[in-house]
């Protein structure tokens, strides 16, 4: 089956490795110039890192171990400590930060030359019975069997299968980048929430001798830039507990990526016809739950899995199968993060928590929220069950 991929993203990418796997002829269609290696870095949990292995990307040699979550208040004082390496353990998969980058290198290599088409910008997409049709602003077209739009939070795909974009701002931006910063986290294996009456500062090691930093402040579309996006954040953040301020006075003002927050209802189902969604393109989100990645590829892992077993007899109702069985878990993150609760300042009896229930619940949502884990662990208990059974027989005279 022919497959036209509009977008090379982590999720368009990740679906072109799972489909090609799976024995399909892959198209994908980016509007830019080359691949897109913005977006600061990323966090990958159990769940991504598990999805992205199934669809044979490795992480080897990239990125940073996150094994602790410590969620402290703008005074310094540390509020919880979530022990997120207890999930990696129950999972077997490692949580890793790294820059987006490298995750968009890892899913592009090995893919055949000529599979992504650069400067191709669609406009439209047009289904029937029979295939798919995508065009694009120079006035190209291509034709396919089906076609996945992983076009992001503005997804034309999105739009015109659905007649609207349903995406609106939540109130909040992210202001992000990725620097060298000489402090104790880049070389640790920890990861700073702080949560203070201005907004939210991140800190996560990326590997390289690089920090990923974000501050998360309450924003409104059309609200004015200030002349220094950098002297805005060092006035209203600048006044936090270490090490925020330096931080801030290790960084510049062209390192700083602005990130708006969309969010939407995720619908039961997300396609028409032959064509499907996958990531932002189904499911905006804040990146307040830093799932935004991880639920792209798996997205990308459960529509290959859908269609791993060649040109179903009925396109349409395998690709409603996919959406269905994705949409629950992926409705689920995207109400949480939708909320933007871990923006908010942290009530006093965050520190009553104990630390240990924290992670063990902390373990338990990361499950709920992952469709990869599910099916693994059915998996794992399965083999259990299989391994039991054979040594019962063995005993038997």
């Amino acid at each position: 089956m022919k497959v036209l991929v509009i977008g090379a993203g982590v999720g368009g990418l990740a679906a072109a490795r799972g489909l090609l796997a799976a024995g399909h002829d892959v198209e994908v269609h980016e509007r830019g110039p080359a691949l897109r290696t913005s977006g600061a870095a990323l966090t990958l949990w159990a769940n991504g890192t598990g999805a992205l292995t199934a669809l044979g990307a490795s992480l080897d040699g990239v990125g940073a171990p996150i094994d602790v979550l410590e969620q402290r208040d703008a005074s310094g004082r540390t509020l919880v400590s979530v022990d997120t390496a207890h999930a990696a353990r129950r999972y077997g998969l490692p949580n890793i930060s790294l820059p987006r980058r490298r995750l968009v290198e890892r899913l592009a290599a090995g893919l055949p030359d000529g599979t992504v088409a650069f400067g191709r910008a669609c406009t439209g997409v047009a289904h029937d019975a029979g295939g798919v049709r995508a065009e694009f602003a120079d006035g190209a077209t291509a034709t396919g069997d089906m076609l996945v739009g992983a076009d992001g939070a503005r997804s034309i795909v999105r739009r015109t299968l659905w007649g609207r974009d349903p995406a609106e701002p939540s109130g909040w931006a992210t202001w992000q980048g990725l620097s060298r910063v000489p402090i104790d986290v880049v070389a640790g294996r920890t990861g700073l929430l702080i949560n203070g009456p201005e907004g939210v500062c991140g800190l996560m090691p990326a590997g390289e001798d690089l920090l990923q930093w974000w501050f998360d402040r309450r924003w409104t579309p059309g609200e004015p830039e200030p002349p220094s996006v950098l002297d805005d954040l060092r006035a209203r953040f600048g006044h936090w507990a270490a090490p925020v301020p330096q931080v801030l006075a290790s960084v510049a003002d062209e390192e700083i990526e602005f990130f708006p927050h969309h969010r939407h209802r995720v619908p039961d189902v997300w396609g028409e016809g032959r064509c499907t969604l996958v990531g932002d393109a189904a499911h905006t989100m804040p990146p307040t739950q830093a799932q935004g990645a991880n639920q792209a590829l798996e997205d990308a892992w459960a529509l290959s899995r859908v269609l791993a077993e060649g040109e179903p007899a009925d396109v349409p109702a395998a690709l409603r199968r996919y959406e269905r069985g994705r949409s629950r878990k992926a409705a689920r993150i995207a109400r949480v993060a939708a909320t933007e609760a871990t923006n908010a300042h942290p009530a006093p009896l965050t520190r009553l928590l104990p630390d240990r229930f924290v992670s063990w619940a902390y373990t338990r949502w990361l499950a709920s929220i992952s469709d990869y884990l599910a099916a693994d662990g059915a998996a794992r208990r399965a083999g259990a069950r299989r391994a039991g059974a054979r040594r019962t027989g063995a005993r038997r005279p």
